[in-house]
């Protein structure tokens, strides 16, 4: 429903206030903050009216009124005025440049964190199904470490019991092999060539390399480390987050399990700019009293992630939408010119 001057100018007020102060806002207070001329039992009226479309809610302990998650929404999309961030202050401080990927993820993780004062969160690219390069390198009988290259110069380990106790000639030879025949080729693809070819070697070679290639398709499928998380613990200073038992639990069980973050980061990859997920409204987020403020991160013009603030529904939105709008559009100029 569309809300005249008056009602938008006092949930605007109303909003803000309780963001500040986190208590719930009176009909005096109100009066007083909007600059509205308006009567104390006009105001009451409005924000009745308010209450009844369900933008305000009130406490059973006060007089005043508190924002619902609607109340956030139509603040968020249409009452609220973003603040201006100076880029390079925050360039200076991000601290990006690096010569691996996934340092420049976790630095812009903990700059969310330390910007917004809450927890940074940055889901990182999924990993190519690919290789560039496979070493085995012998541990000791029977034990050899795969280390896998990608493309994209990340690198996975992987501890590989066999049966056989290979030699170092035999590892170098097996790693060549896979070197110079399946290199850039996806591991599903290279398990259903190695069937077939690899006959011309002997038995237990063959069977070392199709282990390698199966462990190599799980590491780079494992989506385990895929998210950075930085600034859990300042959510545990946030009242409204960690206000009982039950909240704490329920927001530590979201860090640890990350599946329904992971969902919700995901989902927001595919649209445009910064997305805001107040809890209450969207199934995605698992807490009323929290929010989520995310924005997608590029690589060379391609989407291959994205980035977000978590916090309570009453945090500063003004600060936090640029704060995730600046760092993600960083990121992504870091990333293409690495």
């Amino acid at each position: 429903m569309q809300l005249d001057t008056r009602a938008q100018t006092l949930l605007k007020a109303l909003v803000e206030r309780y963001i500040a102060d986190g208590q719930p806002v009176g009909s005096r207070a109100l009066s007083k903050i909007s600059g509205l001329e308006l009567s104390p039992a006009t105001i009451r009226n409005i924000m009745a009216d308010l209450e009844e479309l369900g933008y305000v809610a009130s406490p059973h302990t006060s007089a005043g009124r508190i924002p619902t998650p609607r109340g956030y929404r139509i603040f968020v999309d249409t009452l609220l005025t973003v603040q201006h961030i100076d880029e390079q202050a925050v360039e200076a401080r991000m601290r990006l440049q690096s010569p691996q990927p996934q340092k420049m993820l976790t630095n812009a993780a903990q700059m969310l964190s330390s910007l917004s004062q809450f927890a940074g969160v940055v889901l990182t690219p999924r990993r190519e199904s690919v290789f560039q390069q496979i070493e085995f390198l012998r541990l000791g009988e029977k034990r050899i470490l795969l280390v896998i290259v990608a493309p994209n110069g990340d690198v996975q380990n992987r501890l590989l019991l066999t049966d056989v106790d290979y030699s170092p000639a035999q590892l170098t030879q097996s790693a060549n092999y896979l070197n110079q025949n399946y290199a850039g080729l996806a591991f599903d693809e290279i398990h259903a060539r190695l069937q077939t070819e690899v006959r011309q070697l002997r038995d237990d070679m063959g069977r070392l390399m199709q282990a390698a290639v199966e462990a190599g398709s799980e590491a780079m499928s494992d989506d385990s480390d895929n998210m950075v998380i930085a600034g859990e613990r300042n959510l545990l200073s946030v009242s409204d987050l960690s206000s009982n038992m039950s909240s704490l639990r329920q927001m530590f069980d979201m860090f640890e399990q990350k599946t329904g973050l992971m969902q919700l980061l995901d989902v927001s990859s595919k649209a445009s700019g910064v997305q805001i997920y107040i809890g209450g409204e969207s199934s995605l987020v698992p807490m009323d009293e929290m929010s989520v403020v995310t924005a997608p991160y590029t690589a060379n013009g391609k989407i291959v992630g994205t980035l977000g603030v978590i916090g309570p529904t009453r945090m500063a939105y003004e600060r936090v939408i640029p704060i995730v709008d600046i760092t993600a559009k960083l990121l992504s100029n870091a990333l293409s010119h690495n």
